[in-house]
């Protein structure tokens, strides 16, 4: 259940009374105000169209009034308690605790109302962690007031973190391979990046230009000069090392993207296909 008592704080709502009415709204359809993740998801979507966004033909000043809808503080509410969504987060969370020799600063990038950090800061109390959000909203910060060893950011610096996390960011944006390189940037030589992609079209706001990354995503990881180091337990998210520090080809990164959307309709067929013949076979 999404429980809006949650954005108290000293007995005062941490969002305007307009954020509050919108929220409420938002739930009024949901006994116990209880969506699913795929009503979740449909509520997003509604939001998505009412304010005309759409994912083909990108206006940015309507994608960025989506982006600042009460329904973002809804989905941050919802990730808290759904089971699946916690587990992820705490698996990361382990990660980073196996690995906490190496690593003292960390960032989440497009981190949103900060539910990861404060899973990190809470288990590695003497870590700083920055969380990447150029615009964050005012009901994140203060609700992050008491956590002193979390701040947010709204720029990267080059060679500054020993780990750099990105849960389900790449999909939402026009230039993936541009923001994955000023992440790779970030990490310092010899360090982690974590990062979880989304390249399907569960919800609107999930860009189709970006889907062809779903099977050829780790080509550019490569590019970039990152080792593909293995799966973070039960997540969906990837772990790479940045192995070089090196001057990016961008002509033949580029190259290879126009390969990799030219490909992506054969390769979504045949995985489709497979899908299809594994069901016959069960």
């Amino acid at each position: 259940m999404i429980d809006i008592s949650q954005l108290l704080i000293d007995k005062k709502y941490i969002c305007t009374e307009a954020q509050i009415q919108e929220l409420k709204k938002l739930l009024s359809s949901y006994p116990n105000n209880s969506p699913s993740l795929e009503q979740m998801w449909q509520m997003m979507d509604d939001v998505w169209d009412a304010l005309g966004c759409d994912n083909k033909n990108l206006n940015w000043e309507k994608i960025s009034a989506f982006y600042n809808h009460p329904v973002w503080i809804l989905n941050g509410l919802f990730i808290e308690q759904h089971d699946l969504s916690m587990q992820h987060r705490q698996s990361i969370s382990n990660w980073i605790n196996l690995n906490s020799e190496q690593i003292k600063y960390v960032v989440d990038y497009g981190g949103g109302m900060g539910t990861l950090a404060k899973l990190i800061a809470e288990s590695n109390p003497s870590l700083s962690i920055d969380i990447y959000e150029p615009y964050p909203s005012q009901v994140a910060i203060k609700s992050l007031t008491s956590y002193s060893n979390i701040q947010f950011v709204d720029k990267l610096k080059n060679f500054q973190y020993d780990c750099l996390i990105s849960t389900d960011v790449l999909e939402h944006v026009a230039d993936p391979l541009g923001i994955f390189a000023q992440m790779i940037s970030s990490v310092k030589l010899g360090r982690s990046l974590i990062i979880a992609n989304c390249f399907a079209p569960v919800i609107k706001c999930h860009l189709p230009s970006t889907f062809h990354l779903r099977y050829t995503f780790k080509i550019f990881a490569k590019l970039m000069g990152l080792k593909l180091i293995g799966a973070c337990q039960e997540t969906h998210a990837t772990v790479y090392l940045k192995e070089k520090e090196k001057s990016l080809n961008w002509r033949l990164i580029r190259q290879v993207e126009t390969l990799s959307k030219s490909i992506y309709p054969i390769l979504k067929s045949l995985h489709e296909g497979y899908r299809g013949l594994k069901k016959l076979a069960t």
